[in-house]
């Protein structure tokens, strides 16, 4: 369970800290119209991601007992998560681009995350490959992995709230280049993992 925790927590560190549309939209939110309404973006994912989760939950209980399909998707989702990583250990800054007009956070939110293939791909891929590892351990350690990624991809997001709230220059700064370049070694390890798991369950 600790395992499932942990790797959920670095993945969804990553994917709040990566730079994207949603990401953007936080930052330019709080920007333009304050950390309260950027909080509101950050809190997005817990409502769209809800029937792409269902989706992966029925793919990784069919996986749990298809060891060629789980074998496919874990290759899939370290493919991945090496372009993650890769994406990550060059990213330079974070780009605040968003109309400014009224705040409507909630629906900006909502619809920019719908139209995001990043969880789509994150979720049919390594999300449903790592549920399936848990699930086919325990439902307790299926539940762990997804506290700890949602705890992690809303709270970082949030973090970004405070930072911006506090300084504009922060996240085109060293500091965040940094923190990703690590984030991306460490998703480079996970990738690893993803493939050795791949390539035991094919063979």
């Amino acid at each position: 369970m600790t395992t499932a925790l942990a790797s959920g927590a670095l993945l969804g560190l990553f994917c709040g800290l990566a730079p994207g549309p949603l990401l953007a939209l936080v930052l330019a939110q709080t920007l333009r119209h304050g950390p309260r309404e950027g909080c509101k973006i950050a809190l997005t994912p817990l409502v769209t991601d809800a029937p792409v989760i269902a989706l992966a939950l029925a793919l990784a209980a069919k996986m749990a007992q298809l060891r060629l399909l789980l074998g496919i998707v874990s290759i899939a989702g370290g493919a991945f998560v090496l372009y993650l990583a890769w994406e990550g250990f060059r990213t330079e800054r974070v780009a605040a681009e968003a109309p400014a007009e009224h705040p409507k956070s909630w629906f900006k939110g909502i619809l920019t995350n719908l139209l995001n293939p990043h969880p789509w791909l994150f979720w049919m891929t390594v999300g449903a490959a790592t549920l399936a590892k848990a699930m086919a351990q325990s439902w307790p350690t299926a539940v762990a992995f997804l506290c700890g990624f949602y705890l992690l991809l809303v709270g970082s997001k949030v973090l970004v709230v405070l930072l911006a709230a506090r300084s504009r220059d922060l996240l085109a700064g060293r500091l965040y280049r940094v923190v990703m370049r690590v984030l991306a070694v460490l998703l480079a390890f996970f990738a690893l993992l993803l493939f050795r798991e791949g390539w035991k369950q094919l063979g």
